[in-house]
């Protein structure tokens, strides 16, 4: 049965979040005593995850969470990312439409709108569909979707966004959303077949927050640096932007009874996996991150020589992360991590990194040696289930925390991974 609830008597939920997550990660060293990039030590190898800019080593679990995490959460933010925000955020979810038979009466439909508790902050329109076949609260995907929620099913109730879309986004007029985009992301998401596999499915649209352009006028940031007001090298870019709302995404999902708290998974694809993994780095309540085919800036390390490099990432999309990145373009070995911290900071949480083997350009084997870099942290929580072997023949998953799946094929998100990341995810939230 389809409703519009925006005309019942229901209360809206509510939530208080500061920064990224719950617990924001304290500092354990001030951003300003961090040394200009041209004093950074050199090092063509991944930097040991374990050892602290000062040099001292870190040999237990307490020490790494009191100690070294929040040392990387710092140093991933001043270089790389930009800082989150820090301003206190209430998120109130209001659900407008739903219908309770949806794919034929196996999920529940909900378009539910997340205000963000001030006019100068965007609404995020959130698509949220449950699986009704279920024994208690089901685990959840969130993801962030390229060309709208309309794109990712054919459904005419969904309505199309007012918001800018990629050029490459079907049907698109202008870079505006016409009724020929509908539904043509559907293979993409695979929603009815993840709702088969007892998963429930949250999206939401990356224009909703920050349209990807190189222009800081729009979406989050005007109310986080006023008009007129100089950006600074370490402010945030639109990949730590989008990371942000997920975070408020979860701020909703966690008070949904018909979601599991515990097993929400984030999912992306591409400049969308960088975001999922670095959400769940900076957002424990994240229990599991499927950040595929990410790339230079997600999942594959800055000092690699394969595909994609520092200084073109910057220089195509210099939105992206802050302008201390930049410093980097001819001197990544000069960074102070590399992409197997950000994949630490999961530990002991579980981490798939997927790929295609044509696909060179997000760099799938250094991708590999990035999952065998943060394994020393993993095995401090006694989770360091991944071998000394190579890379995986195609098309066999390895199912560990430290997951890896490498397929035929190009850069694209399909059916058939789908079916691996439901499979991940049945290994370590133990079925439905």
């Amino acid at each position: 049965m389809q409703t519009n609830r925006a005309c019942l008597s229901i209360a809206s939920i509510m939530f208080i979040a500061w920064g990224i997550a719950t617990m924001p990660i304290p500092a354990a060293i001030a951003a300003d005593s961090f040394p200009p990039v041209s004093d950074l030590p050199a090092s063509k190898q991944l930097p040991d995850p374990l050892v602290m800019l000062s040099g001292e080593r870190i040999a237990s679990r307490e020490a790494w969470e009191a100690k070294r995490k929040p040392e990387l959460a710092q140093l991933f933010q001043h270089y790389m990312y930009g800082y989150f925000p820090k301003e206190k955020i209430t998120v109130t979810g209001r659900v407008d439409r739903e219908d309770q038979e949806y794919f034929g009466g196996k999920a529940t439909k909900r378009q539910v709108t997340l205000d963000l508790g001030h006019k100068t902050l965007p609404k995020i329109n959130l698509l949220v569909v449950v699986p009704n076949k279920r024994t208690g609260p089901a685990p959840v995907f969130l993801g962030i979707n390229f060309c709208g929620n309309f794109a990712v099913l054919p459904d005419a109730d969904i309505p199309l966004t007012d918001a800018w879309v990629y050029d490459s986004c079907a049907g698109q007029q202008n870079n505006r959303a016409t009724e020929a985009s509908r539904g043509k992301q559907t293979d993409m998401w695979a929603i009815e077949q993840t709702i088969d596999r007892g998963y429930a499915v949250a999206l939401f649209h990356t224009a909703d927050v920050d349209p990807d352009k190189n222009d800081f006028s729009d979406g989050v940031h005007p109310h986080f640096v006023p008009d007129g007001q100089r950006r600074n090298d370490d402010d945030w870019g639109t990949i730590a932007a989008w990371a942000w709302a997920m975070s408020r995404a979860v701020d909703y999902l966690v008070t949904d009874k018909d979601l599991d708290a515990k097993r929400i998974a984030a999912v992306g694809h591409s400049r969308n996996g960088k975001t999922s993994l670095l959400a769940g780095a900076f957002d424990e309540r994240i229990a599991l991150a499927i950040p595929h085919q990410a790339g230079c800036g997600g999942t594959a390390p800055s000092r690699g020589t394969v595909g994609e490099s520092v200084t073109r990432i910057n220089t195509s999309f210099p939105h992206w992360f802050c302008g201390n990145f930049k410093q980097f373009n001819d001197r990544p070995e000069r960074l102070p991590f590399d992409q197997h911290c950000l994949v630490a900071m999961m530990a002991p949480r579980p981490v798939l990194l997927s790929n295609a083997v044509e696909d060179q350009w997000a760099n799938p084997s250094g991708q590999f040696e990035v999952l065998q870099g943060a394994r020393p942290v993993y095995k401090l929580y006694g989770a360091d289930d991944l071998d000394d072997a190579k890379m995986p023949p195609l098309g066999k998953l390895i199912d560990g925390k430290l997951g890896y799946y490498i397929r035929e094929g190009k850069h694209s998100m399909t059916r058939e991974d789908w079916k691996v990341f439901c499979d991940f995810a049945d290994k370590h939230f133990g079925g439905k």
